[in-house]
Protein backbone atom coordinates (compact mmCIF):
# COMPACT_ATOMS: atom_id res chain seq x y z
CA UNK A 1 0.00 0.00 0.00
CA UNK A 2 1.18 3.42 -0.56
CA UNK A 3 2.16 6.28 1.32
CA UNK A 4 -0.60 7.99 0.11
CA UNK A 5 -3.20 5.50 0.67
CA UNK A 6 -2.19 5.03 4.46
CA UNK A 7 -2.43 8.62 4.96
CA UNK A 8 -6.26 8.39 3.32
CA UNK A 9 -6.85 5.56 5.37
CA UNK A 10 -5.62 7.10 8.56
CA UNK A 11 -7.58 10.41 7.57
CA UNK A 12 -11.04 8.30 6.51
CA UNK A 13 -10.45 6.57 10.35
CA UNK A 14 -10.07 9.51 12.08
CA UNK A 15 -12.85 11.26 10.47
CA UNK A 16 -15.63 8.81 11.60
CA UNK A 17 -14.14 9.11 15.16
CA UNK A 18 -14.71 12.04 15.45
CA UNK A 19 -17.74 11.94 14.04
CA UNK A 20 -18.83 9.32 15.95
CA UNK A 21 -17.82 11.25 19.47
CA UNK A 22 -19.66 13.80 18.24
CA UNK A 23 -22.86 12.05 18.52
CA UNK A 24 -21.55 11.09 22.65
CA UNK A 25 -20.56 14.11 23.60
CA UNK A 26 -23.10 17.23 22.22
CA UNK A 27 -26.26 17.57 23.48
CA UNK A 28 -27.81 20.18 20.45
CA UNK A 29 -29.37 18.48 17.92
CA UNK A 30 -29.10 21.53 15.45
CA UNK A 31 -25.06 20.20 14.53
CA UNK A 32 -26.49 17.14 13.71
CA UNK A 33 -29.15 18.85 11.82
CA UNK A 34 -27.10 20.83 10.04
CA UNK A 35 -23.83 18.22 9.43
CA UNK A 36 -26.11 15.71 8.40
CA UNK A 37 -27.19 18.00 5.05
CA UNK A 38 -23.28 19.06 4.70
CA UNK A 39 -22.42 15.44 4.87
CA UNK A 40 -25.32 14.79 2.04
CA UNK A 41 -23.85 17.19 -0.54
CA UNK A 42 -20.64 15.42 0.12
CA UNK A 43 -21.89 12.44 -0.73
CA UNK A 44 -24.21 13.81 -3.88
CA UNK A 45 -21.06 16.55 -4.92
CA UNK A 46 -18.41 13.53 -5.03
CA UNK A 47 -20.72 10.87 -6.48
CA UNK A 48 -21.33 14.30 -9.67
CA UNK A 49 -17.67 14.45 -9.86
CA UNK A 50 -17.43 10.88 -11.14
CA UNK A 51 -19.47 11.28 -14.62
CA UNK A 52 -19.69 15.31 -15.01
CA UNK A 53 -15.76 15.93 -13.39
CA UNK A 54 -13.86 13.02 -14.69
CA UNK A 55 -15.87 12.41 -18.28
CA UNK A 56 -16.99 16.05 -18.76
CA UNK A 57 -20.22 14.70 -19.20
CA UNK A 58 -22.82 17.78 -17.61
CA UNK A 59 -25.12 15.76 -15.43
CA UNK A 60 -28.10 17.68 -14.20
CA UNK A 61 -30.22 15.10 -13.05
CA UNK A 62 -29.15 14.92 -9.59
CA UNK A 63 -32.70 15.37 -8.31
CA UNK A 64 -33.70 12.36 -9.98
CA UNK A 65 -31.22 10.11 -8.64
CA UNK A 66 -31.86 11.72 -4.99
CA UNK A 67 -35.54 12.00 -4.91
CA UNK A 68 -35.37 8.30 -6.50
CA UNK A 69 -33.76 6.96 -3.52
CA UNK A 70 -35.24 8.84 -1.41
CA UNK A 71 -38.93 7.51 -2.74
CA UNK A 72 -37.23 3.69 -2.97
CA UNK A 73 -36.84 4.10 1.17
CA UNK A 74 -40.05 5.44 1.78
CA UNK A 75 -41.79 2.19 -0.62
CA UNK A 76 -39.70 -0.38 1.91
CA UNK A 77 -40.40 1.20 4.97
CA UNK A 78 -44.07 1.16 4.03
CA UNK A 79 -44.66 -1.75 2.08
CA UNK A 80 -41.86 -4.10 4.11
CA UNK A 81 -41.11 -1.86 7.44
CA UNK A 82 -37.39 -2.31 6.12
CA UNK A 83 -34.42 -1.02 8.39
CA UNK A 84 -32.27 1.62 7.21
CA UNK A 85 -29.25 -0.42 6.38
CA UNK A 86 -31.57 -2.11 3.48
CA UNK A 87 -32.88 1.03 2.74
CA UNK A 88 -29.87 2.78 1.71
CA UNK A 89 -28.78 -0.97 0.06
CA UNK A 90 -31.48 -0.91 -1.97
CA UNK A 91 -31.50 2.75 -3.13
CA UNK A 92 -27.80 1.93 -4.41
CA UNK A 93 -29.16 -0.94 -6.57
CA UNK A 94 -32.18 1.06 -7.96
CA UNK A 95 -29.81 3.65 -8.86
CA UNK A 96 -27.50 1.60 -10.32
CA UNK A 97 -30.10 0.58 -12.72
CA UNK A 98 -31.10 3.48 -13.44
CA UNK A 99 -27.59 5.07 -14.10
CA UNK A 100 -27.17 1.87 -16.98
CA UNK A 101 -30.31 2.27 -18.40
CA UNK A 102 -30.02 6.10 -19.12
CA UNK A 103 -26.65 5.71 -19.51
CA UNK A 104 -27.47 2.94 -22.73
CA UNK A 105 -29.56 6.10 -23.87
CA UNK A 106 -28.33 9.33 -23.34
CA UNK A 107 -24.38 8.83 -23.43
CA UNK A 108 -24.29 8.49 -26.53
CA UNK A 109 -25.23 12.17 -26.62
CA UNK A 110 -22.40 14.86 -26.13
CA UNK A 111 -23.10 18.50 -24.81
CA UNK A 112 -26.17 20.17 -24.26
CA UNK A 113 -28.24 17.50 -25.65
CA UNK A 114 -27.12 15.10 -22.64
CA UNK A 115 -27.97 17.79 -20.26
CA UNK A 116 -31.49 18.22 -21.68
CA UNK A 117 -31.70 14.63 -21.90
CA UNK A 118 -31.36 14.58 -17.79
CA UNK A 119 -33.48 17.46 -16.81
CA UNK A 120 -36.17 15.55 -18.74
CA UNK A 121 -35.54 12.23 -16.55
CA UNK A 122 -36.28 14.02 -13.49
CA UNK A 123 -39.58 15.63 -14.83
CA UNK A 124 -40.38 12.33 -15.83
CA UNK A 125 -39.40 10.19 -12.54
CA UNK A 126 -41.22 12.98 -10.10
CA UNK A 127 -44.29 12.96 -12.87
CA UNK A 128 -44.66 9.44 -11.79
CA UNK A 129 -44.12 9.50 -8.21
CA UNK A 130 -46.64 12.21 -7.98
CA UNK A 131 -49.23 10.14 -9.21
CA UNK A 132 -48.46 6.83 -7.37
CA UNK A 133 -50.98 6.66 -4.47
CA UNK A 134 -49.43 3.98 -2.60
CA UNK A 135 -45.85 6.37 -1.65
CA UNK A 136 -48.52 9.51 -0.66
CA UNK A 137 -48.99 11.01 -4.41
CA UNK A 138 -48.91 14.67 -4.90
CA UNK A 139 -49.82 15.36 -0.98
CA UNK A 140 -46.55 13.71 0.57
CA UNK A 141 -46.02 10.98 2.91
CA UNK A 142 -45.24 11.09 6.44
CA UNK A 143 -42.10 8.69 7.93
CA UNK A 144 -42.52 7.15 11.30
CA UNK A 145 -39.16 6.98 13.04
CA UNK A 146 -38.28 3.12 14.36
CA UNK A 147 -36.42 3.59 17.96
CA UNK A 148 -32.82 4.60 17.83
CA UNK A 149 -30.63 2.11 18.01
CA UNK A 150 -27.25 2.67 20.69
CA UNK A 151 -25.30 4.15 21.31
CA UNK A 152 -27.10 7.11 19.52
CA UNK A 153 -29.04 9.41 21.20
CA UNK A 154 -31.61 10.18 19.07
CA UNK A 155 -32.44 8.77 15.38
CA UNK A 156 -31.17 12.28 13.97
CA UNK A 157 -27.47 11.75 15.43
CA UNK A 158 -27.60 7.96 13.75
CA UNK A 159 -28.47 9.54 10.40
CA UNK A 160 -25.84 12.28 10.81
CA UNK A 161 -23.46 9.15 11.45
CA UNK A 162 -25.13 6.96 8.71
CA UNK A 163 -24.31 10.04 6.41
CA UNK A 164 -20.87 10.15 7.65
CA UNK A 165 -20.20 6.05 6.54
CA UNK A 166 -21.54 6.89 3.03
CA UNK A 167 -19.10 9.95 2.57
CA UNK A 168 -16.13 7.49 3.33
CA UNK A 169 -17.86 5.06 0.71
CA UNK A 170 -17.97 7.64 -2.11
CA UNK A 171 -14.78 9.72 -1.05
CA UNK A 172 -12.87 6.13 -1.45
CA UNK A 173 -14.68 5.13 -4.83
CA UNK A 174 -14.22 8.64 -6.33
CA UNK A 175 -10.19 7.90 -5.39
CA UNK A 176 -9.80 4.66 -6.37
CA UNK A 177 -11.85 5.77 -9.67
CA UNK A 178 -9.31 8.82 -10.66
CA UNK A 179 -6.41 6.43 -9.95
CA UNK A 180 -7.40 3.74 -12.06
CA UNK A 181 -7.76 2.66 -15.53
CA UNK A 182 -10.87 3.66 -15.08
CA UNK A 183 -9.76 7.03 -14.33
CA UNK A 184 -7.53 7.26 -16.80
CA UNK A 185 -9.71 6.37 -19.51
CA UNK A 186 -12.42 9.00 -18.12
CA UNK A 187 -9.90 12.00 -18.67
CA UNK A 188 -8.98 10.82 -22.09
CA UNK A 189 -12.70 10.85 -23.33
CA UNK A 190 -12.66 14.12 -21.64
CA UNK A 191 -9.71 15.60 -23.28
CA UNK A 192 -10.79 14.41 -26.87
CA UNK A 193 -13.31 11.39 -26.93
CA UNK A 194 -13.13 10.74 -30.66
CA UNK A 195 -9.11 10.52 -30.18
CA UNK A 196 -9.42 7.98 -27.17
CA UNK A 197 -11.64 6.08 -29.10
CA UNK A 198 -9.78 5.66 -31.98
CA UNK A 199 -6.82 4.32 -29.81
CA UNK A 200 -8.73 1.79 -27.98
CA UNK A 201 -10.63 3.22 -25.35
CA UNK A 202 -13.53 1.72 -24.33
CA UNK A 203 -15.77 4.80 -24.35
CA UNK A 204 -19.39 3.48 -24.22
CA UNK A 205 -18.57 1.53 -21.68
CA UNK A 206 -16.63 3.68 -19.47
CA UNK A 207 -19.27 6.31 -19.37
CA UNK A 208 -21.60 3.64 -18.91
CA UNK A 209 -19.70 2.31 -15.42
CA UNK A 210 -19.48 5.73 -14.29
CA UNK A 211 -22.98 7.03 -14.62
CA UNK A 212 -23.57 3.64 -12.65
CA UNK A 213 -21.69 4.23 -9.74
CA UNK A 214 -22.21 8.11 -9.95
CA UNK A 215 -25.88 7.18 -9.77
CA UNK A 216 -25.94 4.21 -6.68
CA UNK A 217 -24.37 6.73 -4.59
CA UNK A 218 -27.00 9.60 -5.39
CA UNK A 219 -29.38 7.33 -4.52
CA UNK A 220 -28.00 5.97 -1.53
CA UNK A 221 -27.31 9.68 -0.11
CA UNK A 222 -30.93 10.27 -0.57
CA UNK A 223 -32.09 7.02 1.03
CA UNK A 224 -32.30 8.37 4.89
CA UNK A 225 -33.84 11.84 3.42
CA UNK A 226 -37.11 10.33 4.25
CA UNK A 227 -36.69 9.49 7.86
CA UNK A 228 -34.28 12.75 8.20
CA UNK A 229 -37.50 15.29 7.35
CA UNK A 230 -40.06 12.50 9.02
CA UNK A 231 -41.71 13.29 5.38
CA UNK A 232 -41.49 12.86 1.67
CA UNK A 233 -43.09 14.49 -1.05
CA UNK A 234 -42.19 14.81 -5.13
CA UNK A 235 -41.66 18.65 -4.99
CA UNK A 236 -38.75 18.26 -2.30
CA UNK A 237 -37.29 15.53 -2.99
CA UNK A 238 -36.83 16.14 -6.94
CA UNK A 239 -35.84 19.62 -6.63
CA UNK A 240 -33.98 21.01 -9.23
CA UNK A 241 -32.00 23.01 -6.42
CA UNK A 242 -30.33 19.75 -5.80
CA UNK A 243 -28.91 19.46 -9.49
CA UNK A 244 -27.97 23.58 -9.26
CA UNK A 245 -26.47 23.38 -5.67
CA UNK A 246 -24.27 20.14 -6.53
CA UNK A 247 -22.92 21.18 -9.49
CA UNK A 248 -22.32 24.46 -8.07
CA UNK A 249 -19.65 22.92 -5.39
CA UNK A 250 -18.57 20.52 -7.39
CA UNK A 251 -17.04 23.39 -9.80
CA UNK A 252 -16.00 25.85 -7.04
CA UNK A 253 -14.24 22.79 -5.44
CA UNK A 254 -12.64 21.61 -8.25
CA UNK A 255 -13.40 18.49 -10.60
CA UNK A 256 -9.48 17.42 -11.19
CA UNK A 257 -9.36 15.89 -8.26
CA UNK A 258 -11.47 14.14 -5.52
CA UNK A 259 -10.71 16.61 -3.22
CA UNK A 260 -12.14 19.26 -5.07
CA UNK A 261 -15.93 18.59 -4.25
CA UNK A 262 -15.43 17.96 -1.38
CA UNK A 263 -13.93 21.48 -0.56
CA UNK A 264 -16.69 22.65 -2.75
CA UNK A 265 -19.57 20.86 -0.71
CA UNK A 266 -18.31 21.84 2.61
CA UNK A 267 -17.34 25.50 1.63
CA UNK A 268 -21.16 26.16 0.29
CA UNK A 269 -23.17 23.76 2.36
CA UNK A 270 -21.73 25.41 5.62
CA UNK A 271 -22.39 28.96 4.36
CA UNK A 272 -26.40 27.84 3.01
CA UNK A 273 -26.19 26.42 6.67
CA UNK A 274 -25.26 29.45 8.12
CA UNK A 275 -27.18 31.46 6.27
CA UNK A 276 -30.85 29.84 7.22
CA UNK A 277 -30.04 30.19 10.68
CA UNK A 278 -28.52 34.47 10.51
CA UNK A 279 -30.64 35.34 6.85
CA UNK A 280 -33.05 33.21 5.20
CA UNK A 281 -32.75 30.36 3.19
CA UNK A 282 -33.44 32.56 0.57
CA UNK A 283 -30.49 33.54 0.25
CA UNK A 284 -28.90 30.69 -0.11
CA UNK A 285 -30.08 30.73 -4.10
CA UNK A 286 -28.52 34.43 -4.61
CA UNK A 287 -24.99 33.48 -2.57
CA UNK A 288 -24.78 30.09 -5.13
CA UNK A 289 -25.19 32.53 -7.88
CA UNK A 290 -22.83 35.00 -6.56
CA UNK A 291 -20.22 32.71 -5.72
CA UNK A 292 -20.16 30.33 -8.66
CA UNK A 293 -19.76 33.34 -10.82
CA UNK A 294 -16.77 34.77 -8.76
CA UNK A 295 -15.20 31.31 -9.39
CA UNK A 296 -15.55 30.69 -12.44
CA UNK A 297 -14.25 34.17 -13.75
CA UNK A 298 -11.43 34.43 -11.29
CA UNK A 299 -10.97 30.98 -10.79
CA UNK A 300 -12.04 28.39 -13.40
CA UNK A 301 -10.58 25.46 -12.21
CA UNK A 302 -11.89 25.80 -8.63
CA UNK A 303 -10.45 26.03 -5.03
CA UNK A 304 -8.13 23.10 -6.38
CA UNK A 305 -6.69 24.89 -9.15
CA UNK A 306 -6.31 27.88 -6.89
CA UNK A 307 -4.52 26.15 -4.22
CA UNK A 308 -2.30 24.60 -6.66
CA UNK A 309 -1.70 27.98 -8.31
CA UNK A 310 -0.82 29.85 -5.24
CA UNK A 311 1.65 26.95 -4.53
CA UNK A 312 3.87 27.36 -7.65
CA UNK A 313 3.79 31.06 -7.28
CA UNK A 314 5.15 30.45 -4.29
CA UNK A 315 7.79 27.83 -5.67
CA UNK A 316 8.64 30.53 -8.35
CA UNK A 317 9.16 33.39 -5.50
CA UNK A 318 11.36 31.21 -4.16
CA UNK A 319 13.54 30.36 -7.02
Amino acid sequence: MSRASIRFWIGATVFLVAIALMTQVIDNEYPFFAGYVILQFIVLAVAWSILGGYAGYVNFGTSAFFGLGVYTAVFLSKATGAPLAVQIAAAAIVGALLGFAVGLVTLRMQGIYFSIATIALTIIIETTVTNWRFVGGAAGIQMQRPPVMPPFHSYVQMLFFVQALLVVLAVTIARYTQISWMGRGLQALKDDELAAECTGVPTLRLKVLACVISGALMCAAGAPAAMYLQYADPSSAFNLNYSVSVLAMSLIGGTAHWVGPVLGAILLGTTQQLLAVTISSEANVLVLGVMLVLFVVAAPEGLIGLIRRIGRNRAGGRA
